[in-house]
C-alpha cells in the first residue's frame, strides 16, 4: 500500500476513534442528566415531605436566640437539617437504590443525605464529561474533521469559552460615567 494512503488510513481512525469517544461521551452526558433530574424529584419530594423549602428552615443562630429568650436550660446549639427541619429525622422512609429493584426502608435523615451526596458525585460527573467533550471537539477540529462546516478557529473559540462574572469595572468599559459619592461635611 502507498505510504500517503497508510497515513490518511491511519489519520481517518484515529478521528473515528475520537468521534466515537464524544458520542460516548454525550450519551453519558444525557444518563447522567436523567439521574439527576429523578434526584432533583426526590429532594423535592422529601422536603415536601418535610414541609420545608431551602429557605424555611430557620438558622441555628435564631434558634439559640429564641431558647435564650425561653431562659431555659436546654442545649444552646442544636443542628438543624436543611431539609429535614423540625421533621423527625429518624421516620423512616422507602428508597429504591440505583440501577436495582432493591427497595429499602431508611431513616429521612439518611434518605436525603444520600440523594444530596448522589446529586453532587453526578454534578462532578457532568462537569468531567462536559470537559472531555469539549476537548475531544477541540482534537477533531485541529485534525481538519470539521474543515468543510467550521475551521479550527472557530471551534476553539466555542470550546475555550468560560462564563465570567460581572464586575465594578465592566460599566466603567462601556463608557458609562463613575458613581459619584459626595459627602455632607
Amino acid at each position: 500500500m502507498d505510504p500517503n494512503m497508510k497515513q490518511l488510513q491511519e489519520a481517518l481512525i484515529d478521528i473515528e476513534i475520537d468521534a466515537e469517544q464524544v458520542l460516548l461521551a454525550r450519551h453519558q452526558l444525557v444518563e447522567n442528566d436523567k439521574i439527576r433530574n429523578a434526584n432533583r424529584e426526590a429532594l423535592t419530594a422529601l422536603r415536601r415531605k418535610a414541609k420545608t423549602t431551602t429557605t424555611s428552615v430557620p438558622s441555628p443562630f435564631e434558634i439559640i436566640m429564641k431558647e435564650l429568650e425561653d431562659g431555659s436550660g436546654k442545649q444552646l446549639i442544636k443542628e438543624i437539617c436543611p431539609i429535614c427541619g423540625d421533621h423527625d429525622p429518624k421516620e423512616h422512609t422507602w428508597l429504591m437504590f440505583p440501577g436495582s429493584d432493591i427497595f429499602a426502608r431508611v431513616p429521612f435523615h439518611v434518605a436525603h443525605t444520600l440523594l444530596d451526596k448522589d446529586q453532587e458525585r453526578l454534578d462532578f460527573d457532568t462537569k468531567k464529561l462536559q470537559s472531555f467533550v469539549k476537548e475531544k471537539s477541540l482534537v477533531i477540529a485541529e485534525k481538519g474533521a470539521l474543515v468543510g462546516s467550521f475551521g479550527p478557529d472557530i471551534v476553539k473559540s466555542f470550546v475555550s469559552l468560560t462564563d465570567k462574572p460581572k464586575s465594578k469595572r465592566g460599566s466603567e468599559e462601556l463608557g458609562q460615567p463613575h458613581e459619584v459619592k459626595y459627602q455632607l461635611g
